[in-house]
């Protein structure tokens, strides 16, 4: 039974000392969907890193995230969050838009 336990506190601390390299890989950055606008609508991150991006919808309708130049289409129910990897990315602008409110759900990654 001591050996068991042995090995699975092993295994325990390797899974442990292995986590946050895979973590470690991006950053975390939030945009917030209020009023049909997404807040806020420019974000700047690091060239050629993989980033998390949570986007929040606190409107009481549905959105999606969508952006051609990023590849990314994400449905955002009402009151409700998702993540949407991206990256990595070369320098430069990336635009984004709300599917549903284009003309005022708008925004763009900048990459640098």
């Amino acid at each position: 039974m001591k050996r068991f336990a042995t090995t699975c506190l092993a295994s325990i601390a390797m899974a442990l000392a292995w986590a946050p390299a895979v973590h470690a890989q991006g950053d975390v950055f939030t945009i917030k969907i209020k009023d049909h606008r997404f807040d806020p609508d420019t974000i700047e991150i690091p060239s050629d890193k993989k980033v998390k991006l949570i986007v929040i919808n606190q409107d009481k309708t549905a959105e999606e995230f969508e952006s051609d130049d990023l590849r990314r289409e994400k449905m955002i129910p009402a009151g409700k969050e998702v993540t949407v990897l991206i990256g990595p990315l070369k320098p430069g602008t990336y635009k984004f838009f709300g599917e549903y409110n284009q003309a005022t759900a708008r925004g763009v990654v900048v990459v640098k």
